[in-house]
């Protein structure tokens, strides 16, 4: 050992196999203090890179967005799920990671984690054909929406943005909106009919309640909320990007007949959870064939197949 001096403090022969033992107080326990010091520093370090939190997702979405600007899709702030595939554990084979179609499609869902098990045994799964519904005097639903920046993302299932500060009530309940997103056909069809796209906008009531609104779209003319989200879409899939100078005004992706369909469903992707609320805009919201062909450059068929309706009630508005 050596002082900074580079004046010989103690050698010793490293050949030896014996531990010396070091006495408290002294200069020698000092000196090793001082030399070990650093590699205890830099492998702490290490161990608190290894525990920082990653970004996280969800297709469907009860997610927020990352506090950052870095990468996001989901909940550790953002929204994305990652798309390689992932092992199940001990015991379990390697899956791939859920989507649209071949091995990881909608009728394998199920089978690539124990978590998903509703998506084949549910009984109030989501999407379906809406019909024969009983009509009633549904209480309009109250929409609390405003200009507001937002953020937007290519979380590899959908595009989905996140608009803060907006807020919608039903019967006298208040919903914060979670982010939104689009499928491509819709998902929801009525009477048979499916439409060229849908917007889904995700609620939560503080008791935790999930409240879906679904805008049906139709070949039409252009939509400016939707312009400024295609405008914003980033240049990478998995990177969340902030736009504050062009705020959107939701209020403007809804139609001015706000009657709507009600029924008890669930999430359209894993783990396909039920005792969701959903709200279907009977009326159609109009999107440019421009705008319908770009979200299909990213996704041309990201739609889960019809479900049984298994005699579940659904009430629209007079």
């Amino acid at each position: 050992l050596r002082k900074a001096n580079d004046e010989l403090v103690r050698e010793e022969d490293g050949k030896g196999k014996q531990d010396i033992p070091v006495r408290s107080g002294t200069v020698d326990e000092r000196l090793m203090l001082e030399v070990c010091k650093m590699p205890e520093v830099k492998a702490e370090a290490a161990a608190t890179d290894k525990k920082a939190p990653k970004a996280g997702a969800d297709g469907h979405g009860v997610t927020t967005p990352a506090k950052s600007t870095g990468d996001h899709d989901g909940v550790a702030a953002t929204g994305k799920k990652s798309s390689k595939s992932h092992k199940k554990g001990k015991g379990h084979a390697e899956h791939a990671h859920w989507s649209y179609t071949g091995e990881g499609g909608p009728d394998k869902w199920a089978d690539l984690d124990p978590a998903n098990r509703l998506c084949r045994e549910g009984q109030r799964q989501s999407p379906i054909n809406i019909e024969k519904g009983m009509r009633a005097d549904l209480m309009a639903v109250q929409f609390n929406y405003g200009p507001a920046g937002f953020q937007i993302i290519d979380n590899g299932h959908t595009i989905q943005a996140f608009v803060p500060g907006n807020v919608m009530s039903l019967n006298g309940k208040v919903y914060q909106l979670l982010q939104l997103h689009f499928h491509r056909p819709s998902e929801e069809r009525v009477d048979g009919r499916a439409y060229a796209m849908v917007a889904h906008l995700v609620h939560k009531a503080a008791d935790g309640e999930l409240a879906v609104v679904a805008v049906l779209l139709q070949e039409g003319q252009d939509n400016p909320v939707v312009k400024s989200f295609w405008d914003g879409i980033p240049l990478e899939k998995n990177k969340l990007v902030s736009i504050d100078s062009i705020p959107v005004d939701l209020n403007q992706l809804l139609p001015k007949d706000q009657r709507y369909f009600n029924y008890m469903g669930s999430l359209t992707t894993p783990p396909c959870t039920e005792g969701i609320v959903w709200i279907v805009m009977k009326e159609p919201v109009s999107v440019s064939a421009d705008q319908i062909d770009t979200f299909a450059r990213f996704y041309s068929n990201n739609a889960r197949p019809i479900q049984q309706p298994s005699g579940r009630l659904i009430k629209e508005s007079r």
